[in-house]
């Protein structure tokens, strides 16, 4: 395998939560606020905000489940996959409330991406081999919905709105690829397209950077990955002891840095870009 494109150097735990209250456990999804501040989900079901210096840590609502992705609309709310409840959730930033949103048909919710521009709310749905796993659509206003794309996926997983918001790219963990799919004029699920593959071991997360590039984020080995139309695959940052990159989930970008969570530990990374900007 060839050289990370950085040092593990460029990477530092940003927010220790391993005995905060509340404690950072486990967190499996990460989205940035208009504020700067960093928001994460827990295995507590408690969604949480870390101040923008990583100074402090608020609980802001809760499911008393299991939290995965997290994404924000231009409102400030916050929606949330709960594993346990099998619905996804919403923190409504006017009342500062956690309400349950929507879970027709879904059984994995596993991370929301806010389609403003049409109205809805994608949802991938992971489940075991041998079931259907695909991505559902809710009203954005009245959580109604359901299956949407009806392709069998292999564990849908992370999913980022491509930057001309006509298409998903779908990370699908069982087959270490990361697939595309178009979203039609009419808003029906255009036919899967592959568009990477041997994203080893387990690809979980995806984010797409200003210059189209992708960054997928693996599970294991806690490794994070850079796709490019013109370089292909490259491996952007490894950490073999998976201390600091503690079995990486979820990723989103905030300037030229890059927020991890860290499913396997108590705290959020950040990683710093500029070498390779």
């Amino acid at each position: 395998m060839a050289k990370p494109l950085l040092e593990m150097s460029a990477a530092k735990v940003f927010f220790d939560g391993i005995f905060t209250s509340p404690r950072v456990a486990h967190p499996e999804g990460v989205a940035i606020h208009s504020d700067g501040s960093i928001w994460c989900g827990t295995e507590t079901g408690d969604l949480l905000r870390l101040a923008a210096d990583g100074g402090s840590v608020e609980r802001m609502g809760g499911t008393e489940g299991f939290l995965l992705g997290i994404a924000f609309d231009s409102a400030g709310n916050c929606f949330a996959c709960d594993l346990r409840h099998a619905a996804v959730f919403r923190w409504d930033a006017a009342v500062a409330e956690m309400q349950r949103f929507a879970s027709a048909g879904i059984r994995v919710p596993n991370y929301p991406i806010v389609d403003e521009a049409r109205g809805w709310l994608y949802v991938s749905d992971s489940l075991g081999e041998g079931n259907r796993s695909g991505i559902f659509r809710y009203d954005l206003q009245t959580g109604e919905g359901g299956l949407w794309c009806r392709e069998a996926m292999a564990f849908a997983n992370g999913m980022a709105l491509a930057p001309d918001g006509n298409g998903l790219y779908v990370v699908e963990s069982h087959a270490a690829c990361v697939s595309y799919v178009p979203i039609r004029a009419d808003g029906t699920a255009g036919p899967r397209q592959l568009v990477v593959d041997g994203v080893n071991n387990v690809p979980d997360g995806v984010a797409v950077a200003p210059d189209g590039s992708l960054f997928i984020s693996c599970y294991e080995p806690s490794r994070i990955y850079r796709w490019r139309q013109d370089s292909g695959l490259e491996v952007l940052i490894e950490d073999p002891a998976a201390t600091t990159l503690a079995h990486p989930t979820n990723i989103a970008f905030k300037g030229d840095k890059l927020y991890t969570a860290n499913l396997g530990r108590w705290h959020i990374t950040e990683i710093d870009l500029t070498a390779i900007s």
